[in-house]
């Protein structure tokens, strides 16, 4: 079975425009995240603390997943994307070399509830063309409990009493999972899923016997993980991927594995003549 290790719990602030948020990020979580760099939460029924969204910003070198619990939000980037995701959809895209994107809430009142994931990439990936995949709710794989919760499964593949249940996304180097996971009172579910690769369960609403909402906890490898939840019955997500064994060198919306290179991204994206070629789609590498 899985060991937990550490419990973290998520810290609330405001990132784009005023949007208030609970994250899990930092240097300090870089490794234990590893190959996630972060996770936020966005969860509010009041429109001040979400109508302001993140307006147009740039992003290289890792992957961003935006996935919908309730309410709507509307993505545009500069490959001339654009999508709405409402409940249970999910977006991925992969900035690599450089993206352009804005993610703004399609909605002025009512609850708001969703999470961001960024996941690294390695370095030779890092440079890659950006991309972007969208898939909606019907597209999650599903599996009924037999206690009455749900499993669904974004991406990688897991085992539920033994039966198998795969993600829509492609297989990528990094072999991530990602599971959605409601637990009704005090039940139970046994997971096996990359058995060599660490795991974090997030937990965003109930409990399960080790971690309270809001927090995380960080498992070791093993063949399975078993959750139980309590009284209360437990929401949580489950992320796992093959750890990067890279130098990560962050500045705000920029990973990478040097200084030099986040230096560069910033000339990069202060440069008009490099934002006019990306917003172009002419640029796939620097």
């Amino acid at each position: 079975m899985r060991e937990l290790t550490q419990v973290v719990s998520a810290q609330p602030t405001q990132d784009g425009d005023g949007v208030k948020i609970h994250r899990l990020a930092g240097r300090q979580l870089h490794q234990a995240l590893n190959p996630f760099l972060m996770i936020d939460e966005i969860n509010s029924d009041t429109a001040t603390d979400y109508v302001g969204g993140f307006p147009e910003h740039p992003h290289r070198g890792f992957e961003t997943i935006s996935y919908m619990k309730a309410g709507r939000m509307r993505h545009r980037d500069h490959l001339g994307n654009e999508g709405v995701i409402g409940a249970g959809d999910v977006q991925w895209m992969t900035a690599g070399a450089g993206v352009l994107h804005s993610e703004m809430p399609e909605q002025d009142q009512g609850l708001l509830h969703g999470f961001q994931i960024w996941l690294n990439l390695p370095t030779a990936e890092k440079m890659k063309p950006a991309a972007y995949q969208e898939f909606v709710n019907a597209d999650i794989a599903e599996q009924q409990l037999p206690g009455g919760g749900l499993v669904r499964v974004v991406a990688g593949e897991v085992v539920i009493d033994q039966q198998s249940l795969r993600g829509p996304l492609p297989e990528i180097s990094t072999q991530p999972v990602f599971l959605d996971i409601q637990l009704e009172p005090n039940e139970s579910v046994e997971l096996d899923f990359n058995i060599e690769n660490p795991a974090v369960v997030y937990v965003y609403k109930g409990a399960t016997d080790s971690i309270m909402s809001r927090q995380m906890g960080l498992y070791a490898g093993g063949r399975a993980l078993q959750l139980n939840a309590r009284e209360s019955g437990a929401a949580l997500l489950v992320l796992s991927g093959r750890p990067i064994e890279e130098p990560i060198v962050q500045y705000g919306p920029f990973v990478m594995n040097t200084r030099e290179e986040i230096e560069q991204a910033i000339t990069d994206f202060q440069n008009p003549q490099f934002l006019r070629e990306l917003a172009s789609g002419t640029v796939l590498r620097t």
